[in-house]
């Protein structure tokens, strides 16, 4: 097996470099570079992760409907030979042509290879994996599947779209996150569902309290993938992929590509298939611009904002809890409609907090990056970043949450006026 192994990460080497393998070591603005450029400009701005990012690359106007037209679409749903049910869920909710990455990724993902899936946020990466496992699992009522992903908001909306597209197969779901009480989920555990769905750290007090056993598992799949190395989730992620079994399917996807996730590959999936549809650093279809002000006068710029006709549906991103609490009591204490989530508020909260906001019950959502990662909500005209993000990674994943598909989107973000 050790042979097979070093044989296959050879081949991956010749893979990699074939697909042609990101250089990690410049700044520049290469597809795949996950780190701000830096710059000694007057425009740029340091944080405390030791990061300076050029406030001009928050400028950049949007080109709509550009982000997947030029990427041609070789399939249908029809021609993946799903099974009847699956075909006849896709068809109930509007399914009808694969984006770039489910196009690209499906027929690999039901050939059994393993994936490194790297696509825009809001393309559609969880049918991408979602679809081909359940046909899987239905096929074969023995699979199992793990899904990781680094927030509980992600995992949860994983769920609802399993739910969906597994609609009447006689498969089902455990989900797995804090914030909630965790006797209920071990009585879920105990029904043995095909799909564990479910964030690292409730994952490894699970695995802890001997409620789940990750060598049950012939598939993983990491969603969101940089975002669990950036909350720090490495070393609960190589101990999974540790106990699983030699023979599995792993499938890894992200919007970014840190250079850590380089040498996970590497560690953990054999002679991977790497999906590119990346399309630049953010989606064509974000026009983006800075808000210059001063100190004094910020929340009545935002509250001018905030009064235009075309903001609709705002999502604000603010750094601290604390902050985005206090945020929130303004602008309701100031007539609009807004709620907040972060990581100190209670489950049953964030998802209250989250449904209101789909629903449009409010205007505005106040958040941290909680919120900056995963989650498909339609219809967000305007991200208002009311800090500047710690890193730029963070900045395109908070502003991938409008624009999403072919809709356009606006992200401001503010900056001290000089």
């Amino acid at each position: 097996m050790q042979n097979f192994r070093s044989h296959q990460k050879r081949s991956f080497d010749r893979g990699f470099s074939r697909f042609g393998k990101p250089n990690f070591s410049k700044p520049a603005h290469g597809k795949f570079s996950s780190r701000p450029r830096y710059s000694n400009s007057q425009n740029s701005r340091r944080h405390n992760r030791g990061e300076v990012i050029d406030i001009q690359r928050f400028v950049k106007k949007a080109v709509p409907n550009t982000a997947t037209n030029h990427v041609k679409i070789i399939h249908n749903f029809a021609d993946f030979s799903f099974s009847q049910k699956i075909n006849m869920n896709l068809k109930e909710i509007g399914y009808e042509t694969p984006t770039p990455i489910q196009d690209q990724s499906i027929g690999h993902v039901m050939s059994g290879r393993d994936i490194l899936g790297l696509a825009n946020t809001g393309t559609g990466k969880t049918a991408a994996f979602l679809l081909p496992l359940i046909d899987k699992c239905f096929r074969d009522k023995n699979q199992k599947v793990l899904i990781i992903a680094p927030t509980r908001e992600l995992a949860q909306q994983i769920n609802v779209e399993f739910r969906k597209f597994a609609k009447g197969m006689g498969i089902y779901s455990a989900i797995c996150v804090g914030g909630v009480p965790i006797y209920r989920q071990i009585s879920d555990l105990r029904s043995h569902p095909n799909f564990v769905i479910g964030t690292p750290g409730r994952l490894k007090d699970l695995k802890d309290r001997a409620n789940i056993n990750f060598s049950f598992f012939q598939n993983i799949v990491l969603d969101e993938i940089d975002r669990m190395l950036d909350m720090g989730f490495v070393d609960e992620i190589k101990r999974i992929l540790a106990e699983l079994p030699d023979k599995r399917q792993s499938l890894f996807f992200s919007a970014t590509l840190p250079i850590k996730i380089e040498t996970l590959v590497r560690e953990f999936l054999i002679n991977p298939v790497i999906v590119k549809t990346i399309t630049g650093e953010t989606a064509a279809n974000v026009d983006q611009d800075i808000v210059k002000v001063h100190a004094d006068n910020k929340f009545n710029r935002l509250t001018d904002i905030l009064s235009k006709e075309g903001s609709k549906k705002v999502l604000i991103f603010s750094e601290t809890k604390r902050d985005v609490e206090k945020l929130t009591k303004n602008l309701a204490e100031s007539g609009f409609r807004a709620d907040s989530i972060h990581g100190d508020k209670r489950q049953n909260q964030r998802q209250k907090a989250l449904s209101k906001f789909r629903d449009d019950q409010i205007q505005i959502l106040v958040a941290t990056d909680v919120a900056a990662r995963g989650l498909d909500i339609s219809n967000v005209s305007h991200v208002i970043n009311y800090t500047i993000p710690q890193t730029y990674n963070d900045y395109i994943h908070r502003i991938g949450r409008t624009g999403r598909g072919n809709n356009k989107g606006f992200a401001l973000t503010f900056v001290e006026a000089n």
